[in-house]
């Protein structure tokens, strides 16, 4: 038997260092909205890591329909994954918000790739500028 972590261990360690990151760093720095603009980031990056997980279980990414609750519960409506992982892809058993209390908007098929995933920002309309500006999965940097 082999020694070592498994991705979803490694994963698990990414997430709780990038959510400690995002919670603390505007605590000690005093810059909150920079400091939400990374905590979607990070959130998107997360449900990015689950999304490649689901789709190497089953084969296809949750519909738009499905959104994000097929992360932390098994679909039962359009395509049912046969593969569905127990327990979920996400640590947490909830969809978070935004960092400005808004859910993320997720669409697959997207018109970006394989599915688009938004904040709309701090002002939750689409566009905008500075801390407005919209949050994309497939312009994250």
């Amino acid at each position: 038997m082999s020694k070592g972590f498994t991705l979803i261990e490694l994963m698990v360690v990414i997430v709780i260092l990038g959510i400690l990151a995002a919670i603390i760093a505007p605590r000690i720095v005093g810059r909150t909205d920079e400091a939400k603009v990374t905590e979607a980031k990070v959130q998107i990056r997360n449900f990015e890591t689950a999304l490649k997980l689901y789709k190497l279980d089953n084969g296809f990414f949750p519909s738009t329909e499905q959104g994000l609750e097929a992360l932390i519960a098994k679909p039962e409506s359009g395509r049912v994954p046969a593969n569905w992982r127990e327990g979920g892809y996400l640590e947490k058993k909830r969809i978070p918000n935004d960092p400005w209390g808004q859910p993320y908007v997720y669409a697959s098929p997207g018109q970006s790739g394989d599915y688009d995933m938004i904040s709309y920002g701090a002002d939750n309309a689409r566009g905008g500028d500075g801390f407005d500006a919209d949050i994309e999965s497939w312009k994250l940097d």
